[in-house]
């Protein structure tokens, strides 16, 4: 079975879950990896990694530098990101869990790459994954959402830029990637609002 037949079989098993029905193409996962400093050891969060898509283009950027983290909340996207990238930390766990962890621990990331689907950027307890993830971001971090291009519109699309902006100085919408099935953006945020 391909990547594409595997991360097809789960979108159909859990389609809330899983953001959609192929992984994105390199076009994308390049945006959304842009922001990744070119020098020194950054720290990289990847949240709802798939199969391991953005996976590939961060492990080329940081070409064996800094530290790398991959969260997959279904384990068996998980178990092929962790045979496709064996010098990645990958988690099979909830991604707000790991975000606070991470943030006890003292961790601060250079970059956050977000796959997560909408249902799970929503506010939990009365915050957005995006509170603890601007908490997480070191000096100069940034903080990117994967979204397809259509879904911008709807009320819940508006909610989750709300609460980028909520947590962050900056949120910039990038050109829709046409070469994406479907067509996608990314949301890019910087200079987190630290309360």
């Amino acid at each position: 079975m391909t990547e594409i037949q595997a991360f097809a079989r789960e979108f159909l098993r859990d389609p809330l879950n899983v953001a959609a029905l192929v992984p994105s193409f390199a076009p994308l996962c390049r945006q959304a990896a842009a922001p990744l400093p070119e020098t020194g050891d950054p720290v990289v969060l990847d949240l709802g990694a798939g199969t391991g898509q953005v996976t590939d283009v961060i492990q080329e950027k940081l070409g064996g530098r800094g530290r790398h983290i991959a969260v997959e909340f279904n384990p068996r996207m998980a178990a092929i990101l962790a045979e496709r990238h064996p010098k990645v930390e990958v988690l099979c766990d909830d991604a707000h869990a790991v975000v606070e962890r991470l943030l006890a621990e003292g961790v601060r990331s250079d970059l956050t790459v977000s796959g997560l689907p909408w249902l799970a950027t929503a506010p939990r307890r009365g915050r957005s994954i995006f509170e603890p993830l601007a908490r997480l971001a070191a000096p100069g971090g940034a903080v990117t959402q994967l979204a397809h291009a259509w879904i911008r519109f709807f009320p819940d699309a508006r909610k989750v830029q709300r609460n980028l902006e909520a947590n962050f100085e900056e949120v910039v919408v990038t050109r829709t990637v046409l070469a994406n099935i479907p067509p996608a953006v990314v949301y890019v945020a910087r200079r987190p609002r630290v309360r």
